[in-house]
C-alpha cells in the first residue's frame, strides 16, 4: 500500500496568504466598494474606473420609490407640438447668430397650483447651450418641455416643438435650442395640493 504525501504549510506561508487576503479586501474596498456604495473615493479609482457613477444616493432612492408607486396615463405621440394644421415658421431655419447670450446661472422656484397647470420658458438664441435640473418637493408633475419659434409677425395658432412628455418629480439634461425663440416647461400638477418645482439653469440664454 502506497503511502500518501501530505503537503506540509509552515506558518510563515499561512500568515503571508492572510495578510495577502487582508490587503487585498482592503485594497477592493477602498477603490471599489466605496466609490460605488457610499460615494465615497478616498485614493481617486472611482472616478479613474466608473465607479462612482455607479452610487445612487439615498434620497434619490425614495424618489424612485414614488414613481413606480403610482400608475400614469399613457402619453401618445400626438400630444407632441402643435398639430399638424398649424404650418412650422419659416422663421425656424433662420441661421444662427455670430454670438450667443453670455453664460449665466440661475435658480426658480416655480408654485404649481392643485389641479393647474403653469409655465416656465426662458429665452435662446438658435444653438444656445444650457444644462438645467429641476425637482419637486413633493409629488408628480406632468410635464411638457418645448419651444416655440420667434415669428416676425404675432400669430393666434402658435406653432411650437415638444422636446420631452412625461410625468416625474425629477429631470436633468443639457439643450440644444433648434430655432431662436422661448423654450421652457409646461407643469402640470393633477394633486390636491401645490406642489413647488425647483429649476436650476446653466448656460446662455435669457430670462
Amino acid at each position: 500500500m502506497s503511502e500518501i504525501n501530505h503537503q506540509i504549510v509552515n506558518k510563515k506561508q499561512i500568515i503571508k496568504a492572510v495578510i495577502f487576503a487582508l490587503l487585498l479586501s482592503v485594497l477592493i474596498l477602498v477603490s471599489a466598494v466605496l466609490p460605488a456604495e457610499y460615494g465615497m473615493d478616498p485614493i481617486g479609482t472611482g472616478k479613474l474606473f466608473g465607479f462612482s457613477k455607479l452610487y445612487v444616493p439615498g434620497d434619490a432612492d425614495d424618489g424612485l420609490a414614488t414613481i413606480t408607486g403610482k400608475t400614469f396615463p399613457l402619453i401618445k405621440m400626438e400630444k407632441a407640438g402643435s398639430g399638424p394644421e398649424v404650418e412650422r415658421p419659416i422663421e425656424a431655419n433662420n441661421p444662427a447668430p455670430e454670438k450667443q447670450y453670455a453664460e449665466r446661472e440661475d435658480t426658480v422656484e416655480v408654485i404649481v397650483p392643485a389641479g393647474k397647470g403653469i409655465e416656465y420658458k426662458i429665452y435662446m438664441l438658435k444653438y444656445g447651450k444650457m444644462k438645467y435640473e429641476w425637482t419637486t418637493n413633493k409629488g408628480i408633475v406632468y410635464f411638457d418641455f418645448h419651444g416655440e419659434v420667434k415669428q416676425a409677425k404675432e400669430t393666434n395658432d402658435v406653432y411650437f416643438e415638444s422636446y420631452t412628455l412625461a410625468y416625474s418629480n425629477n429631470m436633468v439634461g443639457t439643450f440644444y435650442a433648434p430655432y431662436e425663440g422661448k423654450h421652457g416647461w409646461f407643469f402640470r400638477n393633477n394633486e390636491k395640493t401645490a406642489i413647488t418645482v425647483t429649476i436650476k439653469l446653466k448656460g446662455q440664454y435669457s430670462i
